[in-house]
């Protein structure tokens, strides 16, 4: 960056570039608004991301960002917990949510197969999945996956690492564009996808 900018401010725009889907552009927006806003406004925006940092962590049960370990869906008694949706991000599991549809209870991945970015099974939750299955008392394992390569390829590693147990494996319908992402899915779509899934 040029010397006309000082250092701190140059830090923030390349911390906030940083970001996904924030640009070298966007970054100098945010960074700039942040100059003239009000203390308050970046004094509660600091305050945040350190209790973000501080105060969250990941189930033990279904890895879903949690502030309480086991998460409220892990720890409610009224969800079927014989029911397991297997999906990639903690986003996705608010987006099933928001259908008001599902009953059960998750399992996030954090993330999908992609040799491309270096993703392979190890790197996902996928024997933690396959532990909650070998504990016993699940019915049916749903794989919400996204559509597209990735996804599939996900899904597919996890039908041949659940095909030898008692466990009945669905995924969701392709009521869902391929190559879109769950978290971006409207709920009706959602919805009929989730009533829609298929055998694997």
């Amino acid at each position: 960056m040029s010397k006309a900018i000082p250092e701190p401010v140059t830090r923030l725009i390349e911390a906030f570039s940083r970001l996904p889907g924030v640009g070298p552009k966007t970054a100098s927006r945010l960074t700039y608004f942040l100059l003239r806003a009000p203390d308050q406004l970046t004094n509660e925006l600091a305050d945040a991301l350190r209790e973000l940092k501080a105060n969250t962590r990941f189930c033990s049960v279904c890895h879903n960002i949690t502030v309480e370990d086991p998460c409220g869906i892990c720890a409610d008694p009224e969800r079927d917990h014989r029911v397991i949706c297997v999906v990639e991000e903690p986003l996705d599991v608010l987006a099933i949510e928001r259908t008001g549809s599902y009953g059960g209870v998750y399992h996030v991945l954090h993330g999908a197969i992609s040799p491309v970015n270096g993703i392979g099974p190890d790197n996902l939750k996928i024997r933690e999945l396959v532990a909650r299955v070998e504990a016993g008392d699940v019915d049916e394992v749903i794989v919400a996956t996204n559509p597209g390569l990735e996804g599939d390829a996900t899904a597919m590693y996890i039908q041949r690492q659940l095909a030898s147990r008692d466990v009945k494996l669905t995924r969701l319908a392709r009521g869902l564009p391929v190559g879109s992402d769950i978290e971006y899915a409207d709920s009706v779509t959602l919805m009929r996808a989730l009533q829609g899934r298929s055998a694997l």
